[in-house]
Order: structure tokens, then C-alpha cells, then sequence
């Protein structure tokens, strides 16, 4: 599906990067889409389709070739993003598992684990979650209840966290734990758990959600795990708080690529609806408010794609900071759920029935407002900058 659009291709999508972006396409054409509907009726993807884009190199993208990686960049995950989101598969968590599971072992990982745990995830063999997100605790990380406490040479694991993209197939899960509950911030830590290996650990509901019906988001409870403490990402205790803070500014931009894939996907099908249904023996697309509508919805999608193109240079250079990261995910999500909205409306009642994607695309995308930081959070940390 041809973008509406008038944006030229950005500078960082060279002509391999197209290349990689018709492989995914077609990868996804092939593997995906046909199985769209059963993702939705099971609320998971089948497992094979990990291990098929890991032998097609759609895992690890951004991961060093030394390590079972592509060799990629951060570009490559958007690419894929991207394509999920055109296509309407996007509740398949590819994404989480490539641009921000695997990045923490790449970034803070001792070369062990980088040997130990990144081939693995490069072929779809372990799955990744990261489990930060608790009943009682959602933006407020500081307040996970979770512990890690050191017992001899492991760590025993307790706690329950819930909301887990990937949750109910993951088996490789960085856990939000405190390994020592009276320092608050700095008593957080991120220790890995291989879910095949332990005892103890236990997977709850697949949640019963409003959208992102495909992905197996789930509850998770941690009943004295133990896993070895060189299972601990980093050097030290007590680091994993700003480890997490280093790594959202790439988790806000990726809900902010792939805001935009949903906002063409919605434009291109709502144009097309309005060129083919009548009213009152015209066109849709011929009534002056469809037309303003569009019009309106077309400008602020334009300037909302040249505003990631944007922050996509300033983080492939590695100049992406939290504040305009925040404001990408902020303006991103909420100018998805406004246009969607929008082209909903256009369509009528069909609009609301769920075998047309724009009803689909309107349950999906109202939780981007919430992950990866609620938007009010957002506010809080753009306010910071002022």
C-alpha cells in the first residue's frame, strides 16, 4: 500500500535499506498476513513465525553480525515497524524483541551473555519479554514490588508483574527487580530468566484486551525463582533504573514509527472507501466535508511523518534525547488516535464493524497512548526541558 503522503524518502533510507524494506514487505506478505485472522482468534502468533524470521534474518536486525545479528541498525527495526504497521500485523511484538529486549544485553550484557543469549534470540530459539510493569506499578518503576534477593551464588526471584508484551510466548525475560528495596531507584537491577530453565515461574491469563489482540500479552509470577547471578545485566547492582531510562528514548520512538505506519495505512484505506461509496448518488470523496476532513488529516499526518524522519536522524546519529523522544511518542499517539478516528467516521457504520481494518485500527491504537509511558508522563518529562 502506496503511502498519501507526499514525503520524500528520508536520507537514512539508502537504497540497501529499500532493498531490506521489500524483503520485509514481501516476508510478511508471505508468512503474515494469511494467518492474520488466527493471530487475532488465538491472541498469539505461532511460534514458527519466530523461528521463520529468524532464518530470514528479521531478528537481531540491529545486532552485530559477531553476536548472530544482522549487523543492522536501529533503521532496520524501523523498517520493520513500519511494515507491521501497513500491513495490519502489527500486534505481532517483533519489535519489542529486536529494538528494545535485545539491545540491553548488547549495551550492558558482559561479552558471556552477549555469546550466551544473542544467537539465541537472533533465531527465534528464545523469545524475549521485558517484564517491568506490575499490578500496583505502571510508570512509577521506582515502585516495583518485585524482588531479586542474592542467595549464595543466585538470585531468587519473587513478584508479579502483568501487561507483558510477548508474555505468554517469551522464554527469555529481562525481569524489573529490586535487588535491594530500601535504596528505591537505585536499588533496581534487570536479571534475565530463561523461563525453560527454572522452576517456580509461572505464566497467567493471555489478557482479554480492547485491541493488539494478536500479541499474548499476559500476567507472569515469579515464585522464588532462582537463576545464577551472572544472570544480572551490567557489572554492578542497582543500575537497572538508569539502564531503563537509557533505553526508552528508542522504545518511545519506535511507538512513534509505528504511529505513523498506522496513520498512512488509515488515510490510504479511507481514501480509497470515500473514491468508491456513494451517498445521495455521489461519491463520498465529492461531499466538501470529506474532502476537508482528509485535507486536514493529510496535513498534520505530513507534518507528523517529517517530525520522526526527523528524530530517526537524530537517533541514528545518536543524538536522540528523552525530551524530543517524549514529544514523539506524545504527538505520535495522539494524532494516531485522532485520525483514525476521523477516518472512522467516514466510514459509517462499516466503520465500526470489525471486518473492516479501520475499526481494528481504532481498538489497536488507543493503548499507545498508555505504554511505554503514559502520555501525562510524557508532559511531565517534556515540562522538565523548559
Amino acid at each position: 500500500m502506496n503511502s498519501p503522503l507526499q514525503v520524500e524518502a528520508p536520507s537514512w533510507k539508502t537504497e540497501d535499506l529499500r532493498i531490506f524494506e521489500d524483503g520485509v514487505a514481501k516476508f510478511l506478505e508471505r508468512e503474515a498476513v494469511p494467518n492474520a485472522e488466527k493471530y487475532l482468534k488465538n491472541h498469539q502468533v505461532d511460534r514458527a513465525l519466530w523461528n521463520k524470521a529468524g532464518e530470514a534474518g528479521l531478528l537481531c536486525t540491529e545486532i552485530p553480525e559477531e553476536y548472530g545479528g544482522a549487523g543492522g541498525s536501529f533503521a532496520h527495526d524501523a523498517i520493520i515497524a513500519e511494515q507491521l504497521g501497513r500491513l495490519g500485523v502489527d500486534g505481532w511484538g517483533v519489535v519489542l524483541h529486536n529494538g528494545i529486549v535485545a539491545p540491553y544485553v548488547l549495551h550492558y550484557g558482559s561479552e558471556e551473555q552477549k555469546k550466551r543469549w544473542l544467537p539465541r534470540l537472533a533465531t527465534g530459539e528464545l523469545v524475549g519479554a521485558i517484564a517491568m510493569t506490575e499490578p500496583g506499578t505502571g510508570s512509577d518503576l521506582q515502585g516495583v514490588k518485585t524482588t531479586a534477593k542474592k542467595d549464595g551464588n543466585h538470585y531468587s526471584i519473587t513478584g508479579n508483574k502483568t501487561f507483558i508484551t510477548n508474555g505468554g510466548t517469551a522464554n527469555f525475560i529481562i525481569v524489573v527487580a529490586k535487588t535491594d528495596p530500601t535504596q528505591g531507584s537505585k536499588g533496581i537491577s534487570l536479571v534475565c530468566v530463561e523461563t525453560d530453565e527454572v522452576e517456580g515461574f509461572r505464566r497467567g491469563r493471555i489478557l482479554d484486551k480492547i485491541g493488539q489482540k494478536a500479541n499474548d500479552t499476559a500476567e507472569l509470577f515469579f515464585d522464588n525463582v532462582r537463576v545464577p547471578t551472572e544472570n544480572l545485566i551490567g557489572m554492578d547492582e542497582g543500575r537497572g533504573f538508569i539502564q531503563l531510562m537509557q533505553q526508552l528514548p528508542q522504545e518511545r520512538l519506535i511507538i512513534a514509527v509505528q504511529a505513523i505506519a498506522v496513520i498512512e495505512r488509515a488515510l490510504a484505506e479511507t481514501i480509497a472507501y470515500v473514491k468508491d461509496r456513494k451517498a445521495f448518488g455521489k461519491q463520498l470523496i465529492e461531499f466538501q466535508n470529506t474532502q476537508f476532513k482528509l485535507a486536514e488529516c493529510k496535513t498534520e499526518a505530513t507534518v507528523a511523518r517529517v517530525f520522526v524522519n526527523h528524530c530517526m536522524d537524530l537517533h541514528l546519529a545518536g543524538k536522540l534525547d528523552a525530551t524530543m523522544a517524549s514529544m514523539a511518542k506524545l504527538w505520535l499517539s495522539d494524532l494516531q488516535c485522532k485520525i483514525v478516528d476521523e477516518c472512522l467516521q467516514l466510514f459509517g457504520g462499516y466503520g465500526y464493524m470489525n471486518e473492516y481494518p479501520i475499526a481494528r485500527m481504532y481498538a489497536d491504537s488507543r493503548v499507545q497512548r498508555i505504554y511505554g509511558g503514559t502520555n501525562e508522563i510524557m508532559k511531565l518529562l517534556i515540562s522538565r526541558s523548559l
